[in-house]
């Protein structure tokens, strides 16, 4: 990860990751990538053919409202690296099953996420825990998982499946660096991104690793497939904490302040205890006291904690877009320097 000395001493540029690449505008990702996803939640749908109960539940979240993102990002980096290794840039049977499984492996976390974190709200509508229960819940996203688990198995490519199996031990891994902190200052920034790269970095790291290594045998494609998945899932993360911060919960579908609530100190709080040192014992207790979490709000919003988060992430979205310039041009390869740029302009 980033070095300590580079975290305390960096402050806020003038910072816009299209000076690396000067090209014609790129073609709109969510365009480009739409053939391939129109029948993904269809594929998925086939994949959840259980009993009528289990079947509802299991559906709830795979409704064609959300943004694919990870989906997206697989298949648009499968037809670049496709394209770089002198194929045609369609994709192949297996990459587009990993597209289908990231999706699958995603919407589990967040059903298990949900139940951890006691949520009611997710995307706009309730919960699968609160409108089932805890308990099926619980079952819901495990068979998710399973069918995930048996769509990988199918694949029939050893290093993929030891791949994306990696992925599932990282989120569990994240959520129990999650539910703990870090006495040490310098040592909680480092658990804090390690904690982002398992949670929500790895997903997508691995499922671009994962495509690589279906056409291309040079490890060194292969890491930058990674690379570009590990960079852009945690400047994705970094701009989710500061929204938690600058947005209301009509554009973000979910409470404002939800990780204050729920004890978390993301980037914001971690820079602003750098210029408000009160913020450290309310870190330590998890804002767990009367008053924690408006005066940790009130502490972030008057530090320059949203700003450099925000730098952050420009810095991770820099290195993304220097992986992907270097494969080979491809309107795909183009498409994900887009995508990478629309993280840092998100609103949602």
């Amino acid at each position: 990860f980033i070095t300590l000395i580079w975290l305390l001493y960096s402050r806020p540029q003038s910072c816009c990751c299209r000076k690396i690449h000067s090209d014609a505008k790129p073609k709109d990702p969510f365009t480009l990538a739409q053939r391939d996803l129109t029948s993904l939640y269809d594929d998925i749908k086939k994949e959840l053919f259980v009993s009528k109960e289990l079947k509802s539940l299991c559906d709830y979240y795979f409704d064609g409202k959300g943004k694919a993102i990870r989906p997206m990002i697989v298949v648009l980096m499968a037809r670049a690296l496709n394209i770089h290794s002198n194929r045609a840039g369609d994709l192949l049977p297996g990459q587009r099953a990993i597209a289908m499984i990231s999706e699958m492996i995603h919407t589990a976390s967040l059903v298990h996420d949900d139940v951890i974190d006691g949520s009611d709200k997710r995307r706009g509508k309730r919960t699968i825990n609160e409108v089932w229960g805890e308990r099926k819940a619980i079952l819901a996203g495990d068979f998710i998982l399973s069918a995930a688990s048996m769509a990988l198995a199918r694949i029939g490519n050893n290093t993929v499946v030891k791949v994306l199996s990696q992925v599932i031990e990282d989120l569990v891994r994240g959520e129990f660096m999650q539910l703990g902190s870090k006495e040490n200052e310098n040592e909680r920034f480092k658990h804090y991104l390690e904690k982002t790269f398992k949670k929500t970095a790895s997903l997508i790291a691995n499922s671009c690793k994962a495509v690589s290594i279906l056409v291309n045998s040079d490890p060194e494609v292969h890491e930058i497939a990674f690379q570009y998945g590990k960079n852009v899932g945690i400047a994705f993360q970094l701009v989710d904490d500061v929204l938690d911060f600058t947005s209301g919960a009509s554009q973000m579908g979910k409470p404002t302040a939800a990780d204050l609530k729920l004890g978390l100190a993301t980037g914001p709080v971690l820079f602003a205890c750098q210029q408000f040192p009160e913020l450290h014992a309310m870190i330590m207790r998890r804002f767990s006291s009367k008053g924690d979490v408006d005066r940790a709000w009130q502490y972030v919003l008057q530090s320059d904690g949203v700003q450099q988060t925000t730098y952050l992430a420009q810095r991770y979205c820099q290195e993304a877009i220097r992986q992907l310039s270097m494969l080979r041009p491809s309107a795909e390869r183009d498409a994900l320097i887009r995508l990478t740029e629309m993280v840092l302009t998100r609103d949602k």
